[in-house]
């Protein structure tokens, strides 16, 4: 894909990498990835027409994701940067050189985007935008929510809070008063819906869920704003509501 248009400033250059075609991307112009888009990956019915947005903005590329349910991992792995870009979430691409990789269905894409590093102050991160369109995940039960709250409890206190943080599922049942029976038939129950979406992470080899499920889930569920800091109060109710009983 070349341009016919004049030439672009230094920082407004770039290309996409796909299986080893190289796509040239104009700053005046929208380029987007997905099933029916500028670039066309895959026939995949589980893959949004127009999934991820390349544009520039003032001499700055950005990424978003325009998705409804679908995330992409994002690395940089020159500066040991990585991130999830969850539904309606963008975030500017500063480091040169960037991979992106996601999950549709039963198959895993991985694009390249290159583009100049703009002449901006060292960073440690890139700032990802929450979006507050709606999300196009199944409608979660008050219970389904709840066990996901409770393991995203800590990283939603506390911005920057690792997957070190994530609760077992014993201390999860423990803090909101239920079995741990009962905790893991849910936590069955919501990964097997989201694997049906095409959220990577669910499921391992073979058809098995994924032992570390419970890291993929939350790290999905914050970036797409299924839960929120304002769902915290819930774990309390249930509790209590639990004590009581």
């Amino acid at each position: 894909m070349t341009s016919g248009q004049g030439p672009q400033t230094q920082s407004e250059r770039a290309f996409v990498d796909y299986c080893g075609e190289r796509f040239g991307i104009l700053a005046g112009r929208r380029f987007w990835i997905g099933r029916e888009a500028d670039l066309s990956v895959d026939d995949n019915p589980y893959l949004h027409r127009r999934f991820l947005l390349l544009h520039n903005v003032n001499g700055l590329w950005w990424l978003s994701n325009r998705g409804a349910h679908l995330s992409a991992s994002v690395s940089a792995g020159d500066v040991g940067f990585s991130a999830v870009l969850g539904p309606g979430a963008r975030m500017p691409l500063v480091f040169g050189h960037t991979t992106i990789v996601f999950t549709a269905g039963p198959t895993t894409y991985e694009v390249d985007v290159h583009t100049v590093s703009p002449q901006v102050d060292a960073v440690t991160a890139p700032e990802v935008v929450g979006g507050m369109i709606t999300q196009g995940v199944p409608m979660l039960t008050e219970s389904q929510k709840l066990l996901i709250v409770v393991l995203a409890e800590e990283i939603l206190r506390r911005d920057g809070t690792g997957a070190s943080a994530i609760p077992s599922s014993a201390q999860a049942a423990g803090r909101l008063g239920w079995s741990l029976t009962k905790f893991n038939r849910k936590l069955d129950n919501v990964c097997d819906k989201l694997d049906q979406l095409g959220v990577s992470g669910m499921r391992a080899g073979g058809g098995k869920l994924a032992s570390n499920r419970r890291a993929k889930l939350v790290e999905y569920a914050v970036a797409s704003r299924i839960v929120t800091r304002g769902d915290l109060p819930l774990i309390d109710e249930e509790a209590a509501r639990n004590a009581s009983g």
